[in-house]
């Protein structure tokens, strides 16, 4: 288990100008730690804030059966769970949205292997679902698993960060790194640059192409998402479900969402009948009346793929200040506190616990489940 600073831990201040390039959960996040910290920040997005694999996902603040990941991963995730009802505490203190953070538990339904989940829980105690659940039968109960509305958390933390002081350039094209010896000097669309002395690439599934020749290796490639939208009355779906890879996700609202798909296709957001009938399907099963209306709406999103979904959070190879907050997978938002917490460190010199470098460049190639 990795030891994480005690709760009055104050973090080393950061004055140096950076530039963060990405406006997902992963970039957002990573401006707002650094914001939070004294520095001066500029966020570029090549279009509109907040609205690729972040906005698509579920919100679930949970590994998806946490067992089957390596440890350094659970670990990880743990603390960002431990961190985020005060994370999200502090951005809605600054922006007057809310991101409607709430804990409503997760049941895990057959087939699993209870042993295996037994042994491996990664903190999470299983306990007996309460009687409201009785209807959708046994399977394990996660009390503790927390989700987050995402759309409306990107929409605060930008929000947020307007309030910190930090510039958002959006719709800007294409952005390209400019090199000197072993420095980025600048990140550049088009005639505009935006010179800095530390840079951090958080764009998701596009991070390989936006490094282009400066991608060292990097692991991650799109990997396509696609989710189905209901609307029904609110409290019927009490909890997050889960069964074999897909699950459901109720809204304060009333609204649940059916996802998810994972296809390595490309850079391909087309929805496809074939998705739309399986995760229909799983909704008719579990929860037939709210089915028979339909979907309301039917997206796909780009996941950032990196093997194991072990996510790069780390100092490039060569590049000495252009840092990586990256390759999440499906655990984007998951990790996003935890993440942006562990890139700040690092870019202010601090040394991460021997566990942590299983998310730097070379050990992600080689990383596999322990």
């Amino acid at each position: 288990m990795l030891e994480w600073p005690d709760s009055d831990y104050e973090p080393d201040p950061v004055s140096k100008p950076i530039v963060v390039i990405g406006a997902g959960i992963a970039g957002l996040a990573s401006a707002w730690e650094l914001a939070r910290r004294g520095a001066q920040v500029e966020v570029l997005e090549r279009g509109t804030p907040g609205q690729e694999a972040s906005w698509a996902g579920a919100g679930i603040l949970s590994l998806l059966l946490p067992w089957n990941y390596p440890a350094p991963l659970r670990a990880l995730t743990e603390h960002s769970q431990a961190l985020y009802p005060d994370w999200i505490d502090a951005i809605h203190k600054t922006a007057a949205i809310d991101p409607e953070y709430r804990r409503t538990g997760m049941l895990i339904r057959a087939p699993y292997d209870r042993a295996q989940a037994e042994t491996g829980f990664a903190g999470q105690a299983a306990t007996v679902a309460p009687a409201a659940l009785t209807g959708f039968g046994p399977g394990l109960w996660l009390p503790e698993v927390a989700q987050v509305r995402n759309p409306r958390l990107l929409q605060a933390l930008l929000e947020g960060l307007r309030r910190l002081g930090v510039t958002i350039h959006s719709e800007i094209g294409t952005i390209s790194l400019t090199t000197q010896a072993n420095r980025v000097t600048a990140a550049v669309s088009g005639d505009r640059r935006w010179p800095a002395d530390q840079f951090v690439v958080a764009t998701g599934a596009w991070s390989a192409n936006l490094l282009d020749q400066h991608a060292a290796g990097l692991p991650i490639r799109p990997i396509r998402g696609q989710m189905l939208l209901y609307r029904t009355e609110p409290g019927r779906l009490p909890c997050i479900l889960y069964e074999a890879g897909q699950y459901l996700v109720p809204r304060a609202d009333g609204h649940i969402l059916a996802g998810s798909t994972l296809e390595d296709v490309g850079f391909d957001k087309t929805t496809t009948v074939e998705a739309r009938d399986r995760l229909h399907g799983f909704m008719s099963r579990l929860l037939p009346d709210v089915a028979a209306s339909g979907p309301i709406r039917h997206w796909a999103g780009l996941r950032p793929g990196a093997p194991d979904n072990i996510p790069i959070i780390a100092r490039h190879p060569i590049l000495e200040n252009l840092f990586v907050n990256s390759g999440h997978f499906r655990y984007g938002v998951t990790l996003a506190p935890a993440s942006a917490e562990l890139l700040a460190d690092l870019m202010t010199g601090k040394t991460p616990e021997p566990t942590l470098r299983l998310f730097t460049w070379p050990d992600i190639i080689r990383a596999a489940p322990v």
